[in-house]
């Protein structure tokens, strides 16, 4: 096999709680994470001169190491000592610096690309195992699905699928640092925690209106204060027939759950008349996990 077409798939978190601040300054986190239809499109080549070359559809990401997919061909090329050069073509859907995991879904579609495309016979676990040490989302990233993330994230433990919906997308025209948003969260001052058990058993019970409600996210208690488009994107998707919006990791994206297309899809042109997103994209849950 000389090339290889992936899908990077985008996450959502439907609830996301953290615990407490480590001494080593990570946050030991409780956050359940769901794949969605919105993704990057990623295109491995080999090449004959041993170099990994990366090139975007968008002027301003990095094509170095400082690129997670780069460092992720980096590291299965060093391992395996391959040979061979790796050209990456990526064309970016997600939006960046969003709370969707993009630069994780991104190294985990090249560590899984690699993995075909040279016939390392690596199976998903060991895949997830050389993920972590690109960063904490990339495991999920590899595995998909509905699952419940604990420890700083990398901590994975498979749920039943979420409730196939529709999911509108939502991003305003601002970017927010991961570093700075948890940094800045005092755990103290927080009185009310999602309740991520509850909203486990009622994915288990497949009860849509539930989930919705019972959706939180205590990293909005930084963002949101930060940005009020925010609360304006959610209250927009709740008035035009979101069952819940919330944001998506550390923000600023939002995203709205919603029982008909049709109504995901006039809350979006609602949004666009607003002009209070700058990226806006109807999707929907995406449950497959690899194997």
């Amino acid at each position: 096999m000389d090339e290889i077409s992936v899908k990077a798939l985008a996450k959502i978190n439907l609830g996301l709680d953290v615990i407490s601040r480590r001494e080593d300054g990570y946050h030991e986190v409780c956050m359940i994470m769901q794949t969605i239809h919105l993704f990057d499109r990623l295109r491995l080549k080999k090449q004959r001169e041993d170099q990994i070359t990366l090139k975007t559809n968008l002027s301003f990401l990095p094509v170095d190491k400082s690129n997670l997919a780069y460092r992720a061909a980096v590291l299965l090329k060093e391992e395996f000592h391959i040979e061979e050069g790796i050209d990456i073509q990526l064309h970016k859907y997600i939006p960046v610096a969003a709370g969707m995991a993009g630069g994780s879904t991104d190294a985990a579609a090249v560590l899984y690309g690699m993995n075909e495309m040279f016939g390392l016979g690596l199976s998903r676990k060991e895949l997830m195992e050389r993920g972590v040490k690109l960063g904490a989302d990339v495991p999920y990233c590899i595995m998909r699905g509905t699952a419940l993330a604990e420890g700083i994230g990398e901590k994975l433990t498979a749920l039943p699928p979420m409730v196939k919906c529709p999911v509108l997308i939502a991003k305003p025209q601002i970017s927010v640092s991961t570093k700075y948003v948890y940094e800045h969260l005092k755990l103290d001052d927080v009185s009310a925690h999602p309740d991520i058990h509850r909203l486990i058993q009622d994915i288990k019970e497949g009860d849509l209106p539930k989930i919705a409600s019972h959706m939180g996210n205590i990293l909005e208690t930084v963002t949101a204060s930060m940005h009020p488009e925010i609360e304006e994107i959610k209250t927009c998707m709740r008035a035009n027939g979101a069952l819940n919006a919330m944001m998506s990791g550390s923000g600023p994206t939002v995203f709205g759950l919603f029982e008909k297309e049709a109504e995901a899809v006039r809350a979006a042109e609602k949004l666009r008349e607003q002009g209070i997103a700058r990226q806006i994209y109807v999707t929907d849950i995406y449950n497959n996990r690899r194997k």
